[in-house]
Formats: structure tokens, sequence, C-alpha cells
């Protein structure tokens, strides 16, 4: 007798097979109409269509966000309804499109979550199930998902699952803990001639500078500081009175950049002192580090070897990112893997993975992705070992370092 699971997977790759055509539409027109964080509109009404025409409800807004929604699916109102998100994201980079390839995302997303329902309604509906689709925009930068969990939006989430487009399939990457620092300068002009008669904000801004480079050398290699003066002055013989600059700062955990911001801070006190300047300090929202739940990540791969695609975990070197995915990880079990849609590599944030994420190499790699998660997350709803599993991950190895 075959295994219903292994059925289902099935029929689960012929639903998302069969609305191919609506989800390579739904890419490209996310790809063609690129939009900024929390201005994606148009995303936000393409999803709705082809969700709401899969009898998915459609909750926009959603959590306090204008661009964010909600798209469900549900067989049952009790307590006891596994709850299943698929995150989905759509916003683009300014002057690039989607040169990260959010389209993919949003694609896969949308399809695995279709392909879910399909065949848990019809195969396994004496199982108290939810399946949905979270939207949440302004990753890149805007910290969407921050947002949203700091309303609720998680908060009867079981399980997160999305991927990302890169140049290899991969599980199991983590990220760094993230935010950006801006740092104004407030000084007095005086003609170049005179300086004693002024206060040099450039000065002040550059000693920031130099001693951020003299805290590099005392701070773990996991821990980055790099950062643009975006604000130098007018003119060369006029001693500026405002200078600002920007900064990135990424650590291997929150409490890492906790720490960092806060010598951070003591530098920037301690060139005010030196230059008279007054300097205002302020750090974004943090993104914090990823824990891609193994458990889960296991169930993905091998339902990507399924589909004939190799899978692999990162090189011992492989260079971290940030993204606000790591906030919800260290909230519920996720996972954040990566599918190939480039081959040779091509670095994302470029306008060449720009033309790539529209091609339809790519709009397949998502449907096949859209497959994987879909057939993982029956591997999660049909069976209480793997949800056991993945919880006791997730307590012992990310609520236990929270803690």
């Amino acid at each position: 007798m075959p295994n219903p699971v292994l059925v289902s997977k099935d029929q689960i790759q012929n639903s998302i097979a069969y609305i191919s055509k609506e989800l390579k539409k739904l890419s490209q027109n996310i790809h063609a109409n690129p939009e900024l964080n929390f201005q994606e509109k148009k995303a936000v009404q393409f999803q709705k269509q082809i969700l709401e025409n899969h009898d998915f409800s459609f909750e926009n807004p959603f959590g306090g966000l204008e661009t964010a929604f909600k798209a469900s699916y549900s067989n049952s109102k009790s307590k006891d309804t596994l709850k299943i998100a698929f995150l989905s994201e759509y916003d683009a980079l300014p002057e690039l499109g989607h040169a990260c390839g959010h389209n993919l995302i949003a694609t896969s997303s949308v399809g695995a979550a279709i392909g879910l329902s399909e065949v848990l309604k019809d195969f396994y509906n004496e199982i108290p199930f939810e399946v949905s689709v979270i939207g949440t925009p302004g990753e890149e930068g805007g910290g969407g998902k921050v947002h949203l969990l700091e309303e609720g939006g998680f908060d009867d989430i079981n399980f997160a699952l999305m991927i990302h487009p890169g140049n290899k399939n991969m599980v199991g990457r983590g990220g760094l803990a993230c935010t950006q620092v801006d740092v104004e300068a407030f000084g007095k002009k005086a003609h170049s001639a005179a300086p004693c008669y002024g206060v040099n904000a450039l000065s002040a801004i550059i000693n920031v500078f130099n001693e951020l480079d003299v805290l590099k050398g005392s701070i773990k290699d996991s821990n980055k500081i790099n950062g643009i003066i975006t604000d130098g002055g007018t003119a060369s013989n006029i001693i500026p009175d405002y200078a600002k600059a920007a900064f990135t700062v990424r650590a291997k955990t929150k409490e890492d950049l906790t720490f960092l911001l806060e010598k951070f801070k003591k530098i920037t006190d301690g060139a005010s002192a030196l230059t008279d300047a007054e300097i205002k300090c302020e750090h974004d929202l943090i993104y914090e580090e990823r824990y891609p739940n193994k458990s889960m990540g296991e169930l993905f791969k091998t339902n990507m070897e399924i589909l004939g695609e190799e899978v692999n975990y990162p090189d011992s070197d492989e260079i971290l990112g940030s993204s606000d995915i790591g906030n919800v990880s260290r909230e519920i079990p996720t996972i954040h893997p990566y599918i190939k849609i480039t081959d040779p590599p091509i670095g994302g944030h470029t306008r060449d993975f720009e033309k790539v994420s529209g091609e339809e190499i790519a709009e397949s790699k998502a449907i096949k992705a859209a497959m994987a998660l879909a057939m993982t997350g029956l591997d999660i709803v049909t069976s209480e070992s793997n949800q056991h599993n993945i919880r006791e991950e997730f307590s012992n190895t990310v609520k236990s370092s929270s803690s």
C-alpha cells in the first residue's frame, strides 16, 4: 500500500504545477512594478487576487501596516488548530528594482500556501489546520516583520517558512544582528581663515570614524561597523556647522549588538567633548540574528531532493547578511532556505541579479521551491513526531540562548 504522505506530495506537485501560469504571472507583475518599502500597494493586490481566487480570506491592512496582509485558509477555529504561515516579501530596492528577487519569494509562498491547502482540505480535513500567507513589507531596511511581531501578527503562528533566491541551494544559513546608526554633529560656522571662531562639525564626525577604527581592533571578527559621511559641509572655505554620517552595525547576536551600540555612544560622547560639537546618535530598529530550525530545514532539504535539486549546508566561512526574518526566528520555529536561480553565480543587490530574477528559469525555480515548502508543511501537519522535534530543537537552541 503506497505511503499516503508520499501520494499527497505528488498531489501537491500536481496542484502547484496546475496553477504555474498564475504563479509566473504573479512573479512577472511584481517584478515589472517595483515598489519601495511600505509602498507595495500593487504587489499586495496582485497577491490578493490569486489567493482569493483559491478561497483564502484576505486581511489588509494587517498588524498596523498598510501594505502588510494575512491570507488564510482554515478548517477549524479550535484552539488546537495547527497554524503554518508562509512568509511573503515583495518590496524592491531603490534604483535597482527587484535585485533581491522578492518577486520570487512572494510567488513561492503564495504557491506553497495554495498547494498545501488543496491537499489538506481534500485528504486531511480531520486535522484542525490553518494555512496562511503573511505578507511582510519593507524587509529592505523597513523591518516589516519587526513591526508585525510587535503588533501580535505572529502570536498564533506555530511554524514559519519562506525561501530566498540566491546562487546556490542551501539550508541552515544564519544571519547577523544588525541596525543602522545615524550620527549628526552640530557646530558653528566660521571662515576657514579663522577656524578658531567656529566649531567644526565635520571634525567631530571624522573623530567618530577614527575612534571606531580603534574599536574595530578589539572586537570579534563577526562584529562589523561600516559607515559613510552623507553630509560634510557646503564649501571648503567654510567651517561646517553641520555634518552627518550613517553606519551599518552588525554583530553575531542581539546582545553583542547592544554592547557595540553602547561603545558607539561612548565614542560619540567623547567626540563631542573633544570638539565641542553637539552630537546626536540614534539607531534604527534592530534586525536580530537568525536561528534556522535544522529539523524543519532537513525536511525542506529532503523535499527539494525529491524534486531533483541538490541542497547543501553553508560553508564554514559563509558570509552572513541580515534580515528581519531573524526576529521571527527568535519567536517561533522558522526556516529561510536559499534556492539557486543563477548559474554562474551572480551577487544579489545588483542589476544582473535584478535581470535574472525576472527570467523564466527563476520563475520555474520559485515554483519548485513552492512545492518543497508545501511538502514540508505537509510533513509538519501530518506528523506529531516532526512537530515535537522542531519544537524541542527550538526550545533547546533559541529559547535557551535568549533566556
